[in-house]
């Protein structure tokens, strides 16, 4: 499997790099050349583009050949409404239309708790779960086979390979390595398009809490 993941040198994004590779091959967009020797040092290919100044058809082309793309970038927690706005949202529908050009089948984004009921007001948080409601939406309206998996409060405990996930879970916790290992279970199954999840830590080993969820309706 070929999977492309933007926001490439994040945790998250590395994380799932080492658990794809070398079964997969894992191209990881990032923005600072600089990055480069930490991708190719755990397997992944580097592939240096700005998806706040890139445009679809350049984008695309770093897509080609893909069967899945990951969205895991993020305009961080010391970033203004401007950065959550071009990164959070701006980048994430960038990512949907660039996959419909290049032909990707997949989409699967990592969102955030949080997200159904955005809160209003202008402090960061607030801003960010709006853009990222809105960037939910946006690759739902599409036509890709997509995966919207929204964890909880991201840690760097170590991975369990247990989890709490439902369409609704208490808000709560969870290892980024644990969020890995989810995404990377949903990018080899075809049962999770289009489903909605949220996540957290707990007690239930992955594929099990991930087979709950392809059979609910």
């Amino acid at each position: 499997m070929h999977i492309v993941i933007a926001g490439g040198h994040g945790q998250i994004a590395l994380a799932l790099t080492e658990q794809m590779v070398p079964e997969h091959h894992v191209v990881n967009l990032i923005r600072d050349p600089d990055q480069s020797d930490d991708i190719t040092g755990i397997g992944g290919t580097p592939a240096v583009i700005d998806l706040e100044t890139a445009d679809t058809a350049e984008l695309a082309t770093e897509l080609q050949g893909a069967d899945a793309v990951v969205f895991a970038a993020g305009a961080g927690p010391g970033s203004g409404a401007e950065r959550k706005e071009t990164v959070d949202y701006g980048a994430a529908v960038l990512l949907r239309d660039a996959a419909v050009a290049a032909g990707v089948p997949a989409y699967v984004m990592v969102s955030a708790m949080g997200t159904d009921d955005p809160p209003s007001g202008d402090e960061p948080f607030s801003v960010y779960l709006r853009a990222k409601a809105r960037a939910d939406e946006a690759v739902m309206a599409s036509d890709l086979a997509w995966t919207i998996v929204r964890p909880g409060g991201l840690t760097d405990d170590e991975r369990t390979d247990t989890v709490r996930a439902a369409r609704h879970v208490e808000r709560g916790t969870i290892a980024r390595a644990d969020v890995a290992a989810v995404l990377a279970a949903v990018l080899t199954r075809d049962d999770l398009a289009g489903h909605v999840f949220e996540l957290v830590g707990g007690d239930e080993p992955i594929d099990a809490a991930l087979d709950a969820i392809a059979d609910a309706a």
